[in-house]
């Protein structure tokens, strides 16, 4: 969607505090808007859409508990190359099978 909004302002923002239940999460963010509308249909006691910014932007109500924040640690140089050499097999392996 064309909103005339350059990416800077594009943010996401969520907001919550510990003594309410509800977490409240403002997204430009498409592929966040699909998962968050596609939750909402399929649990609307849990998720709604509150709001259309009319500028590409949706807020969403989701019940605390149900949004989550990944945090992961850098991969180490081993780790890197262990992965690398995994992906790198598995490629070699889909072309042998391609022959």
């Amino acid at each position: 969607m064309k909103t005339g909004l350059s990416r800077k302002p594009k943010t996401t923002a969520i907001f919550f505090d510990e003594q309410s239940s509800i977490t409240e999460v403002q997204t430009h963010n498409a592929d966040l808007k699909n998962r968050l509308r596609k939750y909402a249909e399929k649990y609307p006691d849990l998720c709604q859409q509150t709001d259309d910014n009319e500028q590409g932007g949706l807020t969403f109500e989701i019940q605390k508990g149900r949004f989550g924040f990944k945090l992961t640690a850098p991969y180490t140089q081993e780790r890197r190359k262990a992965a690398s050499d995994l992906a790198k097999k598995n490629t070699e392996g889909l072309r042998n099978r391609r022959r």
